[in-house]
């Protein structure tokens, strides 16, 4: 798809502004792998960037929200995230202008470096669980209400809003959703308690690329402060990360014992996402889960 004139026109007219100088496009290319935005390089006069858009009315403030986590997980240090250019709106679209990253191949100790970096971007706390604003899971809108305790907090602003959207699409039954209640009632001694923990919030093996120094880069980010074996689950959703990554994870932080034990319970959040995304296919996956407690 071409980028639309009333985006380019914006990109130069803003980058024009804050560099001082006139900058001009020569060049955008299409990217592909994205399911949600449309994505393109941007090259200009003044560099080249990483471009993401949409109608504006389709995901309201999803690019507000994205810069956002990309900016508060950056700023912990701790692993690489692209650079925000600036967020804003051009006509009927709003769009995204990153820092373009080229793709690398992984050094040696790739997995390694991962799971460390993460065990320290873990390590940054905050007194609840939550965020001072909602964003987005994929395409869909996330509660971050703020919880003193994780429970609570992965009850009433993840797994009830989901179980909620589909019951109402009718994707679940009542029944199906009464099966909860029995887990809800476990939680408390299933889930160790550990302060919050800055999380990626989405980190399944779609959302890290390989940088040009062979390192980890994170990318679409659903940040906010949460339980810190959420963000291990999702990396086991889809095929899991090498060994080395949990081997290192664990060497920097260890996980409490029985963590392999507690993926599937928090993986309830993300299978309903796809439930609600993608319909009744990943539904079985869910009431199996649930159907143990």
């Amino acid at each position: 798809m071409m980028v639309p004139e009333t985006i380019k026109t914006g990109i130069e007219d803003r980058l024009t502004q804050e560099k001082g100088l006139p900058v001009k496009i020569k060049s955008t290319a299409s990217i592909g792998g994205g399911c949600i935005n449309n994505a393109s390089e941007i090259v200009t006069t003044s560099g080249r960037y990483f471009l993401k858009y949409n109608l504006a009315l389709k995901y309201p403030d999803m690019f507000e929200k994205e810069s956002l986590g990309l900016k508060l997980l950056a700023s912990a240090g701790n692993i690489r995230l692209p650079e925000v250019v600036f967020h804003s709106t051009a006509g009927e679209y709003a769009f995204l202008l990153l820092e373009m990253i080229e793709s690398g191949a992984g050094q040696p100790g790739f997995w390694t470096d991962f799971g460390s970096s993460l065990a320290a971007l873990h390590g940054h706390s905050a007194e609840m669980f939550g965020l001072d604003h909602d964003n987005y899971m994929g395409s869909l809108r996330q509660s971050n209400r703020f919880h003193p305790g994780w429970c609570d907090f992965f009850v009433a602003e993840r797994l009830e809003p989901q179980l909620k959207m589909a019951r109402d699409t009718g994707h679940i039954s009542i029944s199906a959703i009464k099966s909860f209640d029995n887990l809800y009632r476990k939680l408390p001694e299933l889930i160790p308690v550990e302060k919050p923990a800055l999380i990626h919030g989405d980190l399944w093996n779609g959302n890290f690329m390989v940088s040009e120094e062979g390192k980890a880069c994170l990318i679409d980010p659903a940040a906010y402060y949460g339980h810190r074996e959420s963000d291990i689950a999702m990396t086991k959703l889809f095929g899991g990360f090498s060994e080395d990554f949990y081997s290192a994870y664990n060497s920097a932080w260890p996980l409490e014992k029985g963590w392999q034990q507690r993926i599937d319970i928090l993986n309830l959040y993300p299978l309903l996402i796809h439930v609600n995304l993608f319909g009744i296919s990943y539904l079985r996956d869910v009431q199996n889960i649930v159907r143990q407690f």
